[in-house]
């Protein structure tokens, strides 16, 4: 059996490597264009990544749309479409326990990213911001930091 891999690793360790580098060099190229923004334009940005669509919730929305759909049609149309419904299921369970379904690889080079990665240039802005700056050791400051928007 399968080791079944830490959440945060899934998707990644199913990316090509060349990809998951592409993803990576494209944030920190977005980091470098708005380091030297105003702290109102940081909150923007930051505002925009709260928005954004990570892997989980595409291949979500993907698989109910089609499982709906397959169910539909297999009481409308005949039992053939029931295979698809199961098919959908099979994948949803294999990407919710290993990080893989077939529309990843086509998801990643849409650019679609994890929200590990979008959480990680979330908080690099924050840390561009000043919010990391002399907050001491009290922990509650510092999880009131992170969570800013």
């Amino acid at each position: 059996m399968k080791k079944i891999p830490h959440t945060t690793h899934r998707v990644p360790l199913k990316t090509c490597p060349t990809q998951n580098n592409l993803i990576r060099n494209q944030t920190i190229c977005k980091l470098n264009k708005v380091k030297n923004s105003s702290k109102a334009e940081i909150s923007k940005q930051i505002k925009q990544l709260n928005c954004e669509w990570d892997t989980e919730r595409v291949i979500e929305v993907h698989a109910a749309s089609l499982i709906l759909l397959s169910t539909l049609m297999g009481v409308k149309g005949g039992r053939f479409w029931f295979c698809l419904t199961s098919m959908v299921g099979v994948f949803l369970l294999n990407h919710g326990l290993y990080g893989w379904c077939p529309s990843l690889p086509i998801l990643r080079k849409m650019g679609i990213r994890t929200s590990e990665e979008i959480n990680i240039e979330k908080t690099v802005l924050k840390m561009i911001r000043g919010d990391f700056m002399n907050i001491g050791t009290d922990v509650v400051a510092m999880y009131n930091m992170v969570v800013k928007q």
